[in-house]
């Protein structure tokens, strides 16, 4: 099969087409023909040396998430058959014609849905909802702060909340902004270094209940701030940089909850719940229409390197799809 596998770590120049061998699916596993997958921000930290796929695999091959098509399954297998639609998040080898995943992780692609497009949801809808209404408790009424609004944690995340009757603050850049709100967020705020705190903190004066930050760096204190007395800020990236000084003292005064989480290093047990539970609460949101995927860009597997430059420029709104 083709693949896009990175033998050494570096720009966007190191990576490369190639024929690898052809996956094999275990008794409690299905053989994926990926037809899109997506870019990610991990891909791009994962070509550079400093995001590593937790599973040591022959060949190193980028990619968190697909849609495709079930090629075959293992002899455990009851959820699927060849032919079904689906879609999902893996640790790596989505860049590929071929992939394995266990049938738990594995999400159906609703019949309203394009193939095509159907790669735009796995990655960055399980991230927003995991991290905003798992982990950080959103619910009808309460408000969330979301940093990165374009991107498509963002654009997900600002589906999400409006979905669940939340409401929902987020930060982006000035060219951005006009996107976020015909997402339908309620507020948008420039990000930094702009003064989206105290602009916040005159349109929520309380206080948010739940922050989703891929930023980390210099938001951090931003985030303390911002959150009412008891929020949870949850952590899921760090596009700003990972160190920075803290006022701990906000985290004892406002009894804060400060939730880090990735979903990719999880064990396969923990991914598979999540996944089934999205299955149960999200897909539905998704097969009516309700959540929709926001689509910046697509690329030919060929050009996975501009694809990736276009990534690093921080210039899409949404997904960047890949076509394999």
């Amino acid at each position: 099969m083709r693949a896009v596998v990175v033998n050494e770590y570096g720009g966007p120049e190191v990576l490369t087409v190639t024929d690898v061998p052809d996956p094999t699916p275990g008794p409690d596993e299905i053989l994926v023909r990926v037809a899109h997958t997506a870019v990610n921000r991990a891909d791009t930290l994962q070509r550079q040396g400093g995001y590593p796929d937790p599973q040591r695999r022959e060949h190193e091959i980028l990619g968190l998430e697909y849609a495709g098509t079930v090629e075959a399954v293992g002899e455990r297998v009851r959820t699927w058959q060849p032919g079904d639609r689906v879609m999902g998040i893996e640790a790596g080898a989505c860049y590929a014609e071929l992939l394995v995943t266990h049938e738990r992780q594995a999400l159906p692609v609703p019949d309203s849905v394009d193939l095509a497009d159907a790669a735009a949801f796995p990655e960055v809808f399980l991230t927003a909802w995991d991290a905003l209404v798992v982990q950080g408790g959103l619910t009808s009424g309460r408000w969330a702060l979301v940093h990165a609004g374009a991107s498509g944690v963002g654009t997900a995340a600002i589906q999400i909340a409006k979905a669940i009757g939340a409401r929902i603050a987020v930060t982006c850049s000035a060219g951005k902004i006009d996107a976020c709100r015909a997402l339908g967020a309620d507020l948008v705020l420039e990000r930094s270094p702009a003064d989206w705190a105290t602009a916040l903190k005159e349109a929520v004066p309380g206080g948010v209940d739940v922050v989703l930050d891929v930023v980390g760096g210099e938001e951090a204190n931003r985030n303390l701030a911002s959150i009412k007395t008891q929020g949870t800020i949850v952590q899921v990236g760090l596009m700003g940089g990972a160190k920075t000084d803290v006022n701990i003292g906000l985290i004892l005064m406002k009894r804060a909850t400060w939730i880090g989480t990735t979903l990719r290093a999880r064990p396969i047990e923990q991914k598979a719940a999540i996944c089934q539970r999205f299955i149960d609460e999200v897909i539905p949101l998704i097969e009516s229409g309700v959540l929709r995927p926001v689509i910046d860009s697509r690329f030919p597997i060929h050009e996975i390197a501009d694809a990736h430059r276009h990534m690093e420029a921080n210039a899409n709104i949404g997904k960047i799809l890949v076509d394999v």
